[in-house]
Formats: structure tokens, sequence, C-alpha cells
């Protein structure tokens, strides 16, 4: 059903630095995955498919193709008269000569007057960055069973590896009683997966608040869950079971590629929960007759005549003749050349890699980001 009574922000400004030349021009969110996707296709197709018609998503750091990809919702059906996708970006504050947010809880207080506007009862808020499919309507009917003001989703992380997250410690009702940013020695396995759940009108009171506060990082992890838990207010977790990845690494883009090869991963961009995007295109396919293709993820319009194993590439991709490509992800329009080989790699869109070079090592620990052309033989 349409929710009118929820709407959807999307955190898309983050620098995404740790993917290096990735997001030297491109917003995190806009980066390629899967094939033919974006990843802000997921949380956006998440809320069309969870009925929610109203998206604002929040740009900030190299957004111009972000602002313009997602700008009319048309990709996902959000273009209608009741629906939309709206692009809102930093506002310049006079007496700072600034034009950024200054955290995640600020971009949502500077777009107070937007959610107003729609005066939803429940507010949700998402990331822009991570690869997962969930019905955000299943965890909006937990949350009013719960009676709570605020749902945090959790997902399980191996214990050795909670210290890296945000955990929440619960009772055995499920209810948070702490959130420990990042702890040492974490209490519990329930990382936050930075989507929320708001009762609108008590986060409304809660960031007016918090603008005004000197020594806020304005800040949702930091500042805002922090101070509800002081008033006492209820807030809840929500246990997800389902497939989940925070991308904003090299070596977690391309697992979260590769787990397109693993049928036990979970990640299924071909079942019910459709994953939109404005690659549609049916382009065509050409396999050469000397290719040698096994466990390999292709979207259309890929022209292999070399070796693919256990890689995926995108649309547009080519391996020439008698190049070998083992455990990699060719990004839309990257070419590899006759005789090359590329070995535990992310090679950017449209990088080009010469006649017979070797790139990448099968014995290396990290994942080799290729974002220039290579050069090959003369």
């Amino acid at each position: 059903m349409k929710h009118n009574e929820m709407l959807a922000m999307i955190l898309a400004g983050g620098r995404g630095s740790r993917l290096k030349d990735l997001t030297k021009k491109v917003a995190k969110p806009a980066v390629s995955f899967g094939g033919k996707y974006r990843i802000v296709d997921f949380p956006l197709s998440n809320c069309v498919n969870s009925g929610i018609s109203v998206v604002g998503v929040l740009t900030q750091y190299e957004s111009v193709l972000l602002n313009s990809y997602v700008a009319g919702g048309a990709h996902w059906g959000l273009n209608t008269r009741d629906s939309g996708v709206y692009v809102l970006p930093p506002r310049e504050k006079a007496d700072e000569n600034l034009n950024v947010y200054r955290g995640t809880a600020d971009a949502i207080s500077q777009n107070i007057d937007f959610i107003d506007n729609y005066d939803p009862e429940y507010l949700l808020i998402l990331s822009g960055d991570h690869i997962y499919k969930m019905n955000y309507d299943d965890m909006l009917n937990f949350h009013k069973e719960k009676k709570a003001e605020a749902t945090i989703a959790v997902i399980g992380v191996p214990m050795k590896e909670a210290s890296r997250f945000g955990i929440m410690n619960t009772d055995e009702n499920g209810k948070i009683i702490e959130f420990e940013e990042k702890p040492a020695h974490p209490k519990s396995n329930l990382a936050s997966m930075g989507i929320y759940i708001f009762n609108w009108k008590t986060l409304r009171r809660i960031l007016i608040a918090d603008m005004k506060d000197p020594e806020s990082h304005h800040d949702f992890g930091k500042d805002i869950i922090p101070a509800l838990l002081d008033e006492g207010k209820t807030l809840a977790a929500y246990q997800f079971k389902g497939y989940w990845k925070d991308v904003g690494t090299i070596d977690s883009l391309w697992e979260a590629n590769m787990d397109l090869l693993d049928d036990r991963s979970g990640l299924n961009l071909s079942d019910t929960w459709k994953i939109y995007t404005a690659d549609a295109s049916e382009l065509p396919q050409y396999i050469g007759e000397k290719a040698n293709i096994d466990e390999a993820y292709m979207t259309q319009g890929c022209i292999v005549e070399g070796d693919v194993r256990h890689s995926v590439l995108f649309t547009g991709t080519e391996v020439k003749e008698g190049a070998k490509v083992t455990d990699t992800v060719l990004m839309p329009n990257a070419t590899v050349g006759e005789g090359a080989v590329v070995t535990r790699a992310l090679v950017a869109g449209g990088v080009t890699i010469g006649k017979g070079a070797v790139v990448g090592s099968a014995d290396s620990e990290n994942i080799l980001l290729v974002a220039r052309n290579v050069k090959g033989e003369e």
C-alpha cells in the first residue's frame, strides 16, 4: 500500500573517500554496482517496493551526476502526481558561508520545512551507500507494535568485528537500553544499519534542540539517539535477517559484486523484489567462438572473446581475444586488450587495459583498483 504516513529521506552526501578514484568526481551513491545498477538504486527501489511514494535525497559532495540521475524519479516510478524523488542539497548559511551538511542529523534539520510540507507521522531515514533489499513496511509495523518513538534496524555481525560498528545493546524484549559507537569491548553484536524510523513530532523537537547546541556533532549516532535514550523514550531494535553490505571500501565493493556469483550469499537481483535502474536497455551480447567463460556474472552489452573466470562484467565491457580475467570486476565500458591478464582487480568504468598488460595478482591481500588506462605492448 502507499504510505502517506511515512516519508523517506536518503542520506547521500558522504565524500566516499575510501573508494579512492571511484568517487573523485562521482558521489558514492552514484557508483556503479552489479552490472547495470548504481548503489542508490537499492534504497530507492526498496522505498518503491515498500509503498513509499515521497523520497528526499540529500546530496552534497560531487553530486552533479547523482542529482541528474535521481531527479524526477522516473526510473523507479516515482514521477506521478502523488509521488516524487526530491534532490535536497545543503543550504548556504550566511553566517558561516558554508554550503555543507554538518552531520547526518543536520542534513535532516536543514530540511524540516520540506518534511513539514508533507506532515508525515513517521520519518524513515536511510543511507545511500548500502546494498540490501528490505521491506520498510514490515519495519514500520514492528515500530508500531513496539509503540516506539524510534526504531533502528540492526544486523548481527561477528563479535570480533563488532567494534567497527555502532552497537545496540537491548533487553530481552528488543528494547534498546544503550548505544555504543565503535566500542572497544562490545557487549552485543547488534550493529546499526543506519536505517531509522522516527515518530516525526518527537524527532522534530529533538532536532531543533540539537541545532542550537554548540557542542553537538549533529549526528544521529553520537547525539540524537543518546538524547532519546536520556529522555527515557522507547527505542526498538529491528533485527534484519537478509543480505546487507556497506560498500564503502574498494574491497567491500568488490566483495558485494562477487556475492552475485554465490547462491549462498543471499544477494539475488532477479527475484520478485525488483531493483529498478536507468539502464533498462537490452543491448546485444557477443560471445566469441574462442571465449571461455566460467562462473561469470554478465549483463547485456558485453563482448567476450577471451577467458573470463569468476568475474563480474558490467554493461559495455569488452574482453579481447587471448585476454584472461579472473576474480575481477569490470565496470561499465572497461576494456581488456588482447593477451592481457587481470586478476583480483576492480577496473573502473571506461578504463582500457592495453594489449599484453599484466594487472593484479592472485596472491594480493587487497583488491587492486585500476582507475586509469594501463599501457600495453607497443
